[in-house]
């Protein structure tokens, strides 16, 4: 199994970046992997067993079911539904807090996968690095935020 975890600090009050991380439909508008995405059976994003159907910049298109959503402690969890790509058994989990020095956000992301033998170190740096770090860069991008 791969277990990945990244954190980042923002230069934003928690709220705020709390206010765009937690639509789990909005993610077409800040990631630039993502090309699209709609909500199945036109539910809310922010309901506990929605899922999301979006494309890849490349076309490819996944599905993710929400776990769990909370507004008290400003975090979510989520897991591959579909994917071209093998994350097999994907799990994973954003948590948001404050810094108050500086009123800045603390943000912790994680997952836990399972790959085809030989492919973990391939795998696990790509959704490190494009989908974690290439989301933090994007946010400061969206929010207008310096690094």
């Amino acid at each position: 199994m791969v277990k990945i975890v990244k954190s980042t600090v923002l230069n934003a009050p928690v709220e705020a970046v709390w206010a765009v991380l937690r639509d789990f439909n909005g993610h077409d508008q800040w990631h630039p992997a993502v090309a699209d995405s709609i909500i199945e059976r036109g539910y809310p994003s922010d309901k506990v067993g929605c899922v999301r159907r979006f494309h890849l910049a490349d076309g490819s298109e996944l599905r993710e079911l929400l776990l769990t959503m909370s507004d008290a402690d400003m975090a979510f969890s989520y897991c591959l539904h579909e994917t071209p790509v093998p994350l097999l058994n994907y799990v994973a989990h954003v948590r948001l807090a404050p810094v108050t020095d500086g009123d800045r956000t603390f943000w912790h992301w994680e997952s836990r996968f399972d790959t085809p033998p030989g492919r973990e170190l391939e795998l696990k740096t790509m959704v490190a690095e494009n989908i974690y770090q290439g989301g933090f860069d994007a946010i400061r991008a969206h929010m207008g935020l310096g690094g």
